[in-house]
């Protein structure tokens, strides 16, 4: 059997950091903050994208800012978070700001993976009003919607804290987002599946159906095309397709809607055999009950699909 490689962990989001919270000056080169996560683009990919989402808003032509404030006003502002959360994409929001106002200072509260409380401050900001106002709903679709990723994700996380399990995301990303939308889940302390379909192989269902459900040959073949070492896991409706897995020498199951007692049953063909990850319909009310099941992972779909966007906000002093 090839060796199955779990993805490693992210750093877990911490709450209390024992640096202090760097300031970004406009005579800084970058953007993209040194937080516990290794952010996932370069400072030139970040520029470029964030570009094209204020292009999208016409943040360079923003009417309703250019009839109400004179150019030259200068004020202070702060994004604060409205919930408990897990913070991400704050390189984002630095850019956002940083484009319509290249002489803007932002002082960093919380970078991404922080944990922050109801009332505060994410980032402190001192520069024009209309840069100020025009970027402000780019940055904070950037911080809310990984915000709310990273924070759905520490939820689950924390549920299954104490068991050696993983949470995992799955490839059901927003399209175009699914770098971003990755990277925070690992702010929130989860763990990446395969990020496309080159990366490792995944034999579903419907693969096994238009191969007559041959468990064995679907493996075999995919052994012959993949890259060697490239992981292969074998998606399991019943226990039947487990043992068919385990005898193919797959190197993981991937044990989609099956009952506690099944999962337990799973867990026990497989051990020390085949890595086993469960997966469909887990809820932060059942994460913990599958977990106590003994399989190695569990994937949840909903960390990118269905996470409510935290609650951020940019009030300003005086404005």
């Amino acid at each position: 059997m090839s060796a199955f490689h779990p993805p490693l962990r992210s750093t877990p989001p911490t709450s209390q950091m024992a640096v202090v919270p760097p300031t970004i000056t406009p005579r800084d080169a970058r953007a993209v903050a040194a937080s516990t996560v290794a952010f996932p683009l370069s400072a030139h990919e970040t520029a470029a994208r964030v570009r094209v989402a204020l292009q999208e808003d016409e943040a360079f032509n923003d009417i309703s800012t250019l009839a109400t404030v004179v150019g030259t006003r200068h004020v202070r502002g702060a994004i604060v978070a409205r919930r408990d959360g897990v913070i991400a994409g704050v390189p984002l929001a630095v850019e956002a700001f940083r484009q319509l106002d290249a002489s803007v200072t932002i002082r960093l509260e919380a970078e991404d993976g922080a944990r922050v409380k109801a009332g505060d401050t994410v980032m402190a900001l001192t520069g024009h009003a209309r840069g100020m106002l025009s970027a402000e709903r780019t940055a904070l679709n950037y911080l809310q919607h990984l915000s709310g990723i990273a924070t759905l994700t520490h939820r689950f996380v924390e549920a299954v804290k104490g068991t050696p399990v993983q949470i995992l995301d799955t490839r059901k990303t927003t399209p175009g987002w699914r770098t971003l939308e990755k990277y925070a889940v690992r702010a929130g302390g989860g763990t990446n599946h395969r990020h496309d379909l080159r990366s490792g192989v995944l034999i579903k269902d419907n693969h096994l159906a238009a191969i007559g459900g041959d468990v064995a040959m679907a493996v075999a073949r995919a052994r012959a095309l993949a890259l060697s070492g490239t992981p292969v896991q074998v998606e399991c409706d019943t226990l039947e397709q487990v043992d068919a897995a385990v005898a193919a020498a797959a190197d993981g199951v991937l044990l989609d809607n099956m009952s506690l007692g099944q999962l337990r049953a799973a867990v026990a063909r497989c051990r020390g055999r085949v890595i086993t990850e469960a997966s469909g319909g887990v809820a932060l009310d059942t994460v913990r009950d599958i977990a106590d099941t003994g399989v190695d992972r569990i994937s949840i779909g909903a960390l990118t699909h269905s996470a409510p966007a935290l609650d951020l906000g940019l009030d300003f002093d005086g404005l």
